[in-house]
């Protein structure tokens, strides 16, 4: 028997094939990455491949169009049915059959595990291998003489098609099975996970399924519609958390349920509405139908994470912070009031700890510090910051309480990041003079047309990234002493600081409604960030670490921060500013690549089990840190990299008399 060179890129791997051996087998055999939903019946197209004329020296093959067999009826009919005519190198893999040495070129969109690279440089990418995959598959008719089931048949051909074994199918899917099998003509796309659960079945040839992956905070939920396929997010919606009327931070939530009988159930129907409407409104937004949606991720603090589920979370109210399930974990999406594909499943990433969830689960997958030599911090600002410490030698992870401060909540001019807010501001060194830009607008307010720019919304308020900025610019133009307080000498230069009572204010926008940073919005942000600060000091004590080598703000919030205010401020300690940036929406990326990617579910379950704990709510030294990070930036923390940035010496100052928030959990 005849046999040649067949050789595939870019994977480089090689063999020997017998003469009329199809392309596609041979690729199988070798463990090449060609993707195929037909089953080699030149119906899919997935499988297109380049022959790739020419000599490869190191290989010593000669390759040509004609060391494979012509184009055939099912080709020409796939080009003419799809109406896309192939180039002279172009051919179905199932169709072309080895007639000499060949040198085959896989090209990106009929690779089976395509690969997504992460946005940031220094991550490692993501291959495109979901745990529901769709196979084509042509059954035998029922007959008299066979008593067969169409599940029993659907089962055998599956097994001899695919070759897997033992499939099976829960009644949700059952239901549909008969009505949709003569639909189909009994050719059948089945959509099965982990090769083992039918999840959908569609009449005739399916081509595309669709997953979601859902980032439940405590404030907003954000669903990404991606299709399973490519990786592509093709919808994207969010929607304020419908739980905030029930109480605006986590415990007093849980504090809910302990007072009322019931409340645990109202505000787990609460939220799993808002996942199925955030699913109607992204396959709305798609054109998808629902049933084409095949998989659901979830990540979520503790929490969320619970109630989401289904469970009951007061036992993350009180001290040891037990969580219910603490593994990744797989549920039929309709018990948590998802009406997608019948036997759809949604899978809940991991929870690190009592108060750090799947949500940092999620973020460290995405940012992936276990991979570093870099000693990292990852910040997820929020309600209840979460924060890892380490690198691929060690791990650690702790919350802290800083409370809705940030989102521009106990602010007295404070609203949520919307047209009309303040975002940006800087304050002129010698005159004392602020100017500011509104969300919306991206003219300054000392420019011309600024007025007329924001004539419809007008300048509303100031929210989480304006109030840091604010805060800082005061410090550094020295209208806010270290300690925290508005200095009332400062009026002599400047009517923006005017008396309030006893204390100051500093006036930034005067009109309706009159916008001004008061002493008490100023605690409010030294306790937040004190908190979080505090936070990121005990995890460095249990390392042994004096600095971080990069630093990474995640979340909605930390994506809007400028790194300089927030180390002005003193939310983050010193480090070169180059290594500071922002991870965007950390938490969702992290659920997609959960979506997109089975080992990936994997992995992080083996990652998050060796993080080590910290919980502050039982440290003794989070007191302390906690005193001394209420000082702007620190009472004794240098900051050499932000005052070579500043071009100014910070000043010092201990704090003698520290005011910290009750000992209530915040959430």
């Amino acid at each position: 028997m005849t046999e040649f060179t067949v050789a595939f890129s870019p994977s480089g791997k090689r063999g020997r094939f017998a003469e009329g051996v199809s392309v596609l087998e041979a690729a199988r055999k070798l463990g090449v990455d060609l993707d195929s939903v037909c089953g080699g019946r030149g119906i899919c197209g997935r499988c297109r491949i380049n022959v790739v004329e020419g000599i490869d020296q190191k290989r010593a093959i000669t390759s040509a169009l004609d060391h494979v067999t012509q184009a055939g009826d099912v080709e020409n009919r796939y080009q003419r049915v799809r109406r896309r005519p192939f180039m002279a190198s172009e051919r179905l893999g199932c169709q072309a059959r080895i007639r000499g040495d060949l040198l085959v070129d896989i090209p990106a969109e009929s690779q089976l595990h395509r690969q997504v690279v992460r946005k940031r440089a220094e991550s490692w990418p993501v291959k495109i291998d979901p745990v529901s995959r769709l196979y084509y598959v042509e059954i035998e008719k029922p007959d008299m003489a066979d008593p067969s089931s169409d599940f029993r048949r659907l089962a055998k051909s599956l097994a001899e098609q695919w070759g897997m074994a033992d499939v099976r199918a829960g009644v949700p899917v059952l239901r549909g099975l008969q009505r949709t099998l003569r639909a189909g003509d009994f050719a059948v796309t089945a959509c099965v996970r982990h090769g083992r659960d039918i999840v959908a079945i569609y009449p005739g040839l399916k081509e595309r399924v669709f997953g979601l992956a859902f980032d439940i905070g405590s404030t907003t939920v954000a669903a990404h519609l991606c299709d399973l396929g490519s990786g592509d997010v093709i919808a994207s919606s969010g929607r304020m958390n419908p739980q905030i009327r029930l109480g605006e931070d986590l415990m007093s939530r849980v504090s809910y349920i302990m007072m009322h009988p019931g409340g645990d159930r109202e505000l787990t129907q609460a939220v799993q509405e808002a996942l199925a409407e955030l699913a109607n409104e992204t396959a709305q937004q798609a054109g998808v139908a629902r049933g084409d949606i095949v998989e659901v991720t979830l990540a979520g603090n503790p929490i969320m994470h619970h109630l989401a589920l289904g469970l009951d979370p007061t036992e993350l109210g009180v001290a040891p912070f037990a969580l219910t399930i603490d593994a990744g974990v797989d549920v039929p999406a309709r018990e948590i009031g998802l009406e997608i594909a019948p036997g759809a499943f949604a899978y809940a990433l991991p929870c690190i700890g009592g108060h750090v969830g799947a949500d940092a689960a999620a973020v460290v997958l995405c940012e992936a510090p276990y991979l570093s030599e870099e000693i990292r911090l990852i910040v997820d600002v929020g309600t209840n910051a979460e924060i890892v410490l380490g690198n691929r030698s060690r791990l650690l992870a702790c919350s802290s309480p800083t409370g809705p401060a940030f989102e521009g909540a106990q602010i007295s001019c404070g609203q949520r990041a919307a047209a009309g807010a303040i975002e940006r501001l800087r304050i002129d060194r010698a005159t004392l003079e602020p100017r500011f830009k509104v969300i919306g607008c991206d003219l300054w307010s000392d420019e011309k047309g600024f007025a007329e720019a924001v004539g419809r919304t007008g300048v509303t308020g100031i929210c989480g990234s304006g109030i840091i900025e604010a805060v800082a610019e005061m410090a550094i133009s020295g209208v806010l002493r270290p300690d925290g307080i508005i200095d009332g000498a400062m009026a002599e230069r400047s009517r923006r600081v005017e008396a309030a009572g006893r204390t100051f204010s500093y006036v930034i926008a005067e009109g309706e409604p009159r916008i001004a940073v008061t002493q008490a919005d100023i605690r409010a942000i030294q306790l937040a960030k004190a908190a979080l600060y505090a936070g990121v000091k005990l995890l460095m004590d249990r390392y042994g670490v004096s600095k971080v080598e990069r630093i990474t703000l995640a979340g909605a919030f930390g994506s809007h921060v400028d790194p300089l205010y927030a180390m002005t401020l003193g939310l983050i300690p010193d480090c070169p500013l180059d290594k500071v940036s922002s991870a965007g929406n950390a938490a969702g990326t992290g659920a997609r690549i959960a979506l997109l990617n089975a080992a990936s579910r994997r992995e992080i379950g083996e990652v998050v089990r060796k993080i080590e704990k910290v919980e502050t709510a039982i440290e003794p030294a989070f007191q302390a840190h906690f005193v001394e990070a209420m000082a702007i930036p620190h009472a004794r923390d240098a900051f050499p990299h932000l005052e070579e940035k500043l071009g100014v010496t910070l000043r010092r100052e201990v704090i003698s008399e520290p005011r910290r928030r009750g000992g209530r959990r915040r959430g």
